[in-house]
């Protein structure tokens, strides 16, 4: 969901635990973990910098750049609401900040990374689902795990604001059954019904599977979601054809499309019985989108 598709008074950041603000405590304790020698330079005249964008892209990320100058003891008006789409090939201004000339130096580094990592995402997420509505698709895109350790609350956060959804959030948030589980226990339906007994009803299943038959025993087993991995072509659309004209009336589940997956290849991944297609190049080795923040040149006396 994006900025775009929210109900008036909704806010993305709404959605971020309590806890998330420690975050930001331990990148600053990461990046000057002694002394700040070069804000010993600057000193503490209030000053007024400029947050400007200087490649295209999504903006994405405003509440973690607000926390890190928030810390700072620095404040931050946005010139362009969350979601906005920077124009290539200019110089857009974003935001004007506020605050100490040290405090705007210590903060700038730790806040410009994260705003261009997070805007980084919701460009290349915002691609994806465009791409989808543009085909017709009414199924939904979405990212993976495959997250940076430590990042992934604001990698998951940047897809959402893109406008895909951030699948599941950790090992705990959905059961995925993976090729190494179903190996390790010996087959889909005993590693399904081993899952139920603890996982209870409240929590979906997924399975990987790498044919039909395997989606076949995994419906029949039980799974909410097959995920048909690394399928092509008529291998994938006939499987699934397939699995939702023999189960239609009998049991409800959704078919996931995974493995892969690139910008240039979506369309073909895209089909009438394809429900969700997931995909880490949405977030993995995605360019970032450049920003720069300046302090206003003092009046020469």
């Amino acid at each position: 969901m994006s900025e775009s598709d929210l109900l008036p008074g909704q806010n993305l950041a709404h959605l971020l635990p309590p806890s998330w603000k420690t975050e930001v405590s331990r990148w600053y304790a990461e990046d000057t973990p002694s002394f700040d020698w070069a804000g010993f330079v600057v000193g503490e005249e209030e000053q007024e910098a400029i947050l400007w964008g200087k490649s295209g892209g999504v903006l994405a990320g405003v509440p973690f750049f607000d926390e890190v100058f928030k810390q700072a003891e620095c404040t931050v008006e946005w010139l362009l609401p969350e979601g906005s789409v920077i124009p290539p090939n200019t110089k857009t201004k974003v935001a004007i900040v506020r605050g100490k000339a040290r405090q705007l130096l210590l903060a700038e580094r730790v806040g410009l990374n994260t705003l261009a990592r997070c805007s980084g995402i919701a460009s290349v997420s915002r691609r994806f689902r465009d791409l989808a509505r543009a085909e017709g698709w009414k199924g939904v895109v979405a990212g993976t795990r495959k997250t940076t350790p430590g990042f992934r609350l604001i990698e998951k956060y940047g897809m959402m604001v893109g406008g895909v959804d951030p699948h599941r959030h950790d090992l705990s948030s959905m059961v995925m059954l993976k090729d190494n589980h179903i190996w390790a226990t010996g087959s889909i339906t005993q590693a399904i019904k081993s899952v139920r007994r603890v996982a209870g009803f409240s929590l979906l299943v997924n399975v990987e599977c790498q044919n039909y038959e395997e989606a076949n025993e995994a419906i029949s087993a039980g799974a909410n979601i097959v995920m048909l991995d690394n399928l092509l072509g008529e291998e994938l659309h006939g499987a699934a054809k397939r699995l939702k004209e023999e189960w239609k009336g009998k049991r409800e589940f959704l078919i996931e499309t995974s493995g892969g997956i690139v910008e240039g290849g979506l369309k073909a991944r895209l089909g009438p019985d394809i429900d969700i297609l997931s995909t880490s190049a949405v977030h993995q080795s995605c360019p970032h989108v450049d920003f720069s923040l300046k302090i206003q040149p003092r009046q020469k006396q």
